[in-house]
């Protein structure tokens, strides 16, 4: 049993399981003594767990696990990706959305695999487990997901493959204030944008910044992404632009789905996938009973 001052990740574990639980037998719509007996927790303290994890009830979450969530979500998938990107607060959607400023490294950067480069880390507890930060001296350039198993190395040693040739020195004091900022929604803020580095070929980079695009509570699918770039028969070249995203969650390629609205494959793991959406899900709740008419304009 969690213990009552659980830290977010001991609460991520106990949800983690929870999620994988409600993935497979969601279809039963499985009642919530099933799903806290499955975590080994009581009723009672698996609801408020789960509430302050996420925002919403176990019941609410099953929802946005169902295809109806996820048509929802993909309804104007085509349209928020042609549109400009907003950075004011258009609606609940953008009120939690995580403001971000980008810019890119040189080609000849990218090609000499990091070479002169320094790169920061460390691991950090957040809503979704651990997770690993980088960032260089231009800002956050890495943000990856331990396994749950395996830990930390693995995660690791498939960031640093990314960029062979450069510097990788851990200094988890440094990387903190970046954790804090991605994760504390009450910390996104468009006036203090978060700085991302983006490392990659030219198409990665092109796809990465339409995923800026998507706001929280929206979706899109691999081909629209293909379509918007211009290149609509390149869905699979998308999609594995996607799966190299080294920036997870900032860079949202979790709110990338199949075209039937399908959540697909997810380089962190699909229950992490899941888990994310379903967070996501219950900050667009929040977001939406906190505000009156008058914040609309």
């Amino acid at each position: 049993m969690a213990p009552i001052n659980s830290s977010p990740a001991d609460d991520y574990d106990a949800v983690r399981r929870s999620v994988e639980y409600l993935i497979d037998n969601w279809r039963n719509q499985p009642p919530l003594g099933a799903v806290a007996k499955h975590v080994g927790l009581n009723e009672t303290r698996f609801q408020k767990l789960f509430k302050r994890w996420a925002g919403i009830s176990p019941k609410d979450f099953v929802q946005a696990l169902t295809i109806d969530h996820a048509r929802y979500l993909l309804r104007d998938s085509a349209s928020i990706l042609d549109a400009a990107y907003e950075v004011g607060l258009s609606g609940p959607g953008r009120l939690h959305d995580l403001f971000v400023t980008h810019e890119a490294m040189t080609p000849g950067e990218y090609k000499a695999g990091g070479a002169g480069l320094e790169m920061i880390y460390g691991f950090h507890d957040c809503p979704f487990g651990e997770a690993l930060v980088m960032a260089t001296s231009r800002g956050l350039s890495g943000l990856a997901f331990c396994n749950d198993i395996r830990g930390r190395a693995p995660t690791l040693a498939d960031m640093i493959r990314r960029w062979p040739n450069a510097t990788f020195r851990e200094d988890p004091d440094a990387t903190a204030h970046y954790a804090a900022r991605i994760f504390d929604p009450e910390q996104w803020r468009s006036e203090e944008p978060l700085r991302v580095v983006m490392i990659g070929t030219d198409f990665e980079i092109r796809v990465w910044e339409k995923l800026l695009r998507i706001p929280v509570g929206a979706a899109t699918t691999y081909g629209d992404l293909a379509a918007a770039l211009g290149k609509p028969k390149a869905a699979r070249a998308v999609g594995s632009a996607v799966g190299r995203n080294p920036v997870s969650f900032v860079v949202p390629c979790h709110r990338v789905l199949g075209k039937t609205g399908s959540v697909t494959g997810y380089h962190w793991g699909v229950t992490r996938k899941h888990a994310i959406i379903g967070w996501e899900t219950g900050l667009i709740n929040k977001s939406s009973e906190s505000l009156s008419l008058g914040d609309f304009g």
